[in-house]
């Protein structure tokens, strides 16, 4: 299963993303920057840049974060290892991903925050069916609002329990 034609995020779609849209306008927020790793093949390497996203996290202080991963299988255990890595550290994280969490190669206990966004699975198909329609499973305004709004619940629960 790789990378098809309808998972792929076009240039115009990094330009124009919706996620960064959203965050950057919303004025209960405070994008602080965003951070793009890339999914390294070798296990320890894997955890090594997962621990890094959480320490880079906890450095920049942020309340909370938008994980977004653009792949499936092998980029999902650096995911939900750089997913756990951040909320071990107290950070609320919500993940945008292709396939449900429990299709992730790896499991923990802070996956609770995944939102799928595979459009195919609206149109009755299993995730990681390719539609070859250039860009269709990608994060559209609809997903990065719902993100946000998963975000702000998490961090207003975490104040509340702090």
């Amino acid at each position: 299963m790789g990378l098809g034609t309808s998972m792929k995020e076009t240039t115009l779609h990094y330009y124009r993303d919706p996620l960064v849209e959203i965050l950057s306008e919303d004025q209960d927020v405070n994008l602080r920057g965003i951070v793009i790793v890339g999914s390294p093949d070798k296990n320890e390497e894997k955890y090594l840049s997962a621990e890094r996203v959480g320490a880079s996290l906890e450095c920049m202080r942020v309340d909370g974060a938008v994980f977004s991963c653009n792949g499936l299988g092998n980029n999902h255990i650096d995911y939900a290892h750089s997913i756990e890595a951040a909320e071990k550290r107290g950070i609320p994280v919500v993940a945008l991903s292709l396939c449900p969490a429990e299709d992730f190669v790896v499991q923990n206990k802070y996956m609770d925050g995944v939102l799928c966004y595979y459009k195919a699975l609206e149109e009755g198909r299993q995730a990681g069916d390719e539609t070859t329609v250039l860009a269709q499973n990608t994060v559209t305004e609809t997903d990065a609002r719902k993100a946000l709004a998963m975000l702000k619940l998490k961090m207003r629960k975490k104040e509340k329990e702090g």
